[in-house]
């Protein structure tokens, strides 16, 4: 039997989950199943496509629902975590009693872990630090701006590998890791760490290149990357650069597509007023409440920049 999992790629918790739920599977449904893995990143036009699904049984992780009879299992925990009212509708009626969505969870592996214990009574203890530390990442949970930038622990340099490795190869290699392996054992992989010390250089250089392109105004930082290139940056930098901001906007561009990127301050003093995940949602994007994104199409840099305003402006009011 062949098993596919498709997961929310580059990310630590989309990782994290198929490693969690592969483990999961494996133990209660699946035991002599072959498992493979696609990611799947956000795109202005969000689409599922057929040949996705070439598995016996298919899994989607962390990522929005898809109305595809051939999906067999769903977990998710994004507010945004439908691409239609009709998607929406599909997922009330499923009786499949295989597809789960809290977005009351910080991260998407804590809710398979405390779903699948509750339901079906699996429990991988041997995972805990895998899922406490998914959790940290995806809920910003660091004890500090600094802690989360300069990146000390082999989770924070995991992430920092997951999220800017090119192409798949290397992150699936990690989810394999992840499902027996700890994290400080997965760093010390010489493929691994070699990664990690390319794209620690890259981070170095992100940061002045934010501290250059970004001003903060009214407690909202906003800088644009096109002219430089760079299609991904560890999010809390701007708050490590401009620590009395409350949000922040960034305009991006990728291979695949324009983003916009809008942001809150984990360690902002004063309590935030703004659903993040609601305002992108005007603009065809989404996310969680403190964090969200928009995907235009490629070359729509000017349509970005636009929202990107607009979005600047209102979380200053």
């Amino acid at each position: 039997m062949k098993v596919r999992v498709l997961y929310h790629d580059h990310c630590f918790d989309g990782a994290a989950s198929a490693a969690f739920v592969t483990r999961f599977l494996q133990s209660h449904f699946y035991r002599e199943a072959e498992f493979h893995y696609t990611g799947l990143a956000h795109r202005a036009d969000q689409l599922f496509e057929d040949s996705l699904f070439d598995g016996d049984r298919n899994v989607i992780v962390d990522f929005k629902y898809s109305t595809n009879p051939s999906v067999t299992w769903w977990f998710d925990h994004h507010q945004s975590a439908f691409l239609s009212p009709e998607d929406a509708e599909h997922f009330k009626h499923d009786t499949s009693g295989r597809k789960f969505l809290d977005p009351s969870f910080r991260s998407c592996t804590k809710f398979i872990a405390a779903h699948v214990k509750e339901r079906y009574g699996f429990d991988a203890p041997d995972l805990e630090d895998l899922i406490t530390w998914a959790d940290i990442v995806d809920g910003a949970l660091y004890e500090s701006a600094e802690a989360a930038v300069e990146m000390k622990a082999p989770a924070m340099k995991l992430t920092l590998v997951i999220e800017g490795s090119k192409g798949p190869k290397l992150v699936q290699k990690i989810i394999c890791k992840m499902q027996n392996h700890c994290l400080e054992q997965i760093m010390a992989d010489e493929e691994v760490k070699a990664a990690y010390e390319g794209l620690h250089a890259v981070h170095l250089r992100n940061i002045e290149v934010i501290q250059e392109a970004g001003a903060c105004e009214r407690g909202v930082i906003y800088f644009d990357l096109v002219k430089y290139g760079i299609e991904g940056y560890n999010k809390f930098i701007p708050y490590y650069l401009f620590p009395d901001s409350a949000y922040s906007v960034s305009v991006s561009t990728s291979s695949y597509r324009t983003k916009v990127s809008v942001g809150s301050n984990p360690w902002v003093r004063e309590p935030l007023r703004h659903n993040l995940a609601t305002i992108c949602e005007r603009y065809g994007g989404g996310g969680h409440p403190k964090v969200g994104a928009i995907s235009f199409p490629i070359g729509a840099v000017e349509e970005a920049r636009k929202a990107a305003a607009e979005i600047r402006e209102e979380l200053k009011s």
